[in-house]
């Protein structure tokens, strides 16, 4: 049995991670199971880091499509005949996709017309905006998909209400916390990387008499070309932010777009930036610790606030909704959205340890790559 996984950003590793492990497990067993890692881009890819491989326990993609068109339609047309020529050339049983890229979605206009077995990771989430590129993708790639998995039931609901079968519907859980589990002590093991990073912005660290660590600090994260188009509005979140935050120091692990923008508020419109510390994106595992014992997290990443969940992290969602509502229902995450008083009431309140009571969703137990490789492998049997 050969299964194709393909990745369209760096992101999409961190969830095929765990079933690519799970994979290897099998064929340590003697299953007769083999996989191809595909990326969408270049081998050289500077996004790419090989500590996203060495951290997660994968080997680098042995297929590159080599497309690097910004074009997202030109994007699409590329990746789908380039992916066609993979699959005719390449015995392939079914395609496992993940998240709702543009070459995702052309992936699976492919993998259907090849009528080839379409696998769907982190199925069913919608941001009921059909203005975003992204809710067509996942319209598309929903509808293809012969085996929807979903992180959870609210997830179902939605895939179930669009038409998709049932029998094609699997609340599986959330494939990020498989890796948090299968990672838990190299996780603390990056604590002496990051205290060290800390050290260097000028926060004091200690280890207590036992050894562990400590420090009180937030997390912040930004990547939304919406958030960091609008400075006027941007400046009023951070400066709101930076307020509440008073001496609780904000460590941003952020990209060149967000430094520059940044940068250039607390340069020329006044933005205090005195206890706000730019510092390098940070490897798999050192941004797994920095987060997982941060006071609190600002972010516009889901999958940052999925992880605050499951580690009991309080997080603000600089977001008017989320994939996963489970964060915010039963775990930790709150929804400001762009609103800079609302983002400023709930930095107060996490600095204060003032937050809601959470649990962990149903399912989020580090065993979903064993339950989507038995689907598809049974799924692929059942062809047969």
């Amino acid at each position: 049995m050969e299964i194709a996984i393909f990745c369209g950003a760096r992101p999409n590793f961190i969830k095929v991670a765990p079933v690519i492990r799970q994979i290897k497990n099998l064929q340590k067993q003697g299953r007769d199971i083999t996989f191809t890692l595909i990326y969408v881009g270049a081998e050289d890819d500077p996004t790419l880091e090989t500590t996203i491989f060495s951290d997660l326990g994968i080997d680098r993609p042995t297929v590159f499509l080599d497309i690097t068109c910004q074009n997202l339609n030109e994007l699409t047309g590329q990746v789908m005949s380039k992916f066609e020529d993979y699959l005719q050339k390449q015995h392939t049983d079914a395609v496992i996709v993940v998240d709702d890229l543009a070459s995702t979605m052309a992936v699976s206009i492919v993998t259907k017309k090849q009528g080839i077995l379409l696998a769907h990771i982190a199925a069913g989430t919608r941001s009921f905006d059909i203005k975003m590129p992204k809710e067509i993708n996942r319209l598309v790639i929903d509808g293809l998909s012969d085996i929807l998995f979903t992180a959870g039931i609210s997830n179902n609901s939605i895939a179930n209400r669009e038409g998709a079968e049932l029998s094609k519907v699997y609340c599986v859980g959330n494939i990020l916390i498989d890796n948090i589990r299968h990672c838990q002590k190299q996780i603390e093991d990056a604590g002496d990387a990051v205290y060290t990073e800390l050290k260097n912005c000028g926060i004091a660290t200690a280890k207590d008499a036992t050894g562990n660590r400590g420090a009180r600090y937030l997390v912040f994260t930004i990547n939304r070309k919406a958030l960091l188009a609008d400075r006027d509005n941007l400046l009023a979140m951070l400066s709101g932010m930076v307020e509440s935050a008073g001496n609780v120091p904000i460590i941003a692990p952020i990209r060149d777009t967000a430094v520059e923008v940044i940068t250039s508020l607390g340069l020329h419109r006044g933005l205090n930036l005195h206890n706000f510390h730019i510092v390098k994106p940070l490897p798999y595992l050192e941004f797994a610790y920095l987060t997982k014992h941060a006071l609190g997290i600002i972010t516009d990443s889901g999958n940052v606030a999925e992880e605050a969940t499951f580690n009991q992290v309080p997080c603000i969602t600089l977001n008017g909704y989320t994939e996963h509502i489970e964060t915010v229902k039963q775990g930790t995450n709150v929804l400001v959205g762009e609103d800079p008083e609302k983002l400023k009431k709930a930095v107060y309140n996490m600095v204060k340890d003032n937050w809601k009571t959470s649990t962990i969703p149903d399912r989020w137990d580090g065993r979903v790559a064993e339950r989507v490789v038995k689907i598809i492998t049974d799924a692929v049997n059942n062809q047969k």
